[in-house]
């Protein structure tokens, strides 16, 4: 069970994972498999990219799936909505069993026209709770938080006052 964020597909957790790679070890004994190479992880609506991925089972199958990459991606379609998530970082970890994503340096999340950026992004998909962390020590502003919330459409704006 792999969904990710944001009220997620919840269709694609009775889907099957598919893997592609370059080259892949498997430990059957620590249930543990390294993919390497351009990897591609596809299950329902969700693809993950990856320069490379580890997948971690348990006996109830995906326990842990931890991609790195420059960047690891994600998109997956949101439940009951033509629209889409999409994150990005240096480092993906995902924990099945807490229902927990993180995105693990130059995070980014991007929900319609809305966007999130910062050094980590924390998603619980049982609470729907998320915790962005800047670099407060950077050199930069870049180091801060930010979010973009863009208007929904359809929504009236109040008039600019003189």
């Amino acid at each position: 069970m792999l969904a990710l964020p944001a009220q997620a597909e919840k269709a694609d957790r009775s889907k099957p994972v598919n893997l592609e790679a370059d080259t892949v070890t498997l430990d059957d004994i620590k249930k543990v498999s390294v993919y390497q190479g351009n990897v591609i992880l596809s299950q329902g609506t969700l693809t993950l990219r990856a320069d490379r991925v580890q997948v971690t089972q348990n006996e109830t199958g995906i326990d842990r799936i931890s991609a790195t990459g420059r960047p690891a991606a994600f998109r997956q379609k949101l439940d009951g909505r033509e629209e889409f998530i999409d994150g990005f970082s240096e480092r993906i970890e995902f924990d099945s069993a807490n229902n927990q994503l993180e995105l693990i340096g130059q995070a980014q999340l991007r929900r319609g026209g809305d966007e999130l950026r910062g050094a980590q992004i924390s998603y619980n998909g049982n609470t729907e709770f998320y915790k962005v962390v800047g670099q407060p020590d950077a050199k930069t502003p870049s180091g801060r938080v930010r979010a973009v919330i863009r208007p929904k459409a359809g929504i009236e704006q109040p008039a600019s006052r003189p």
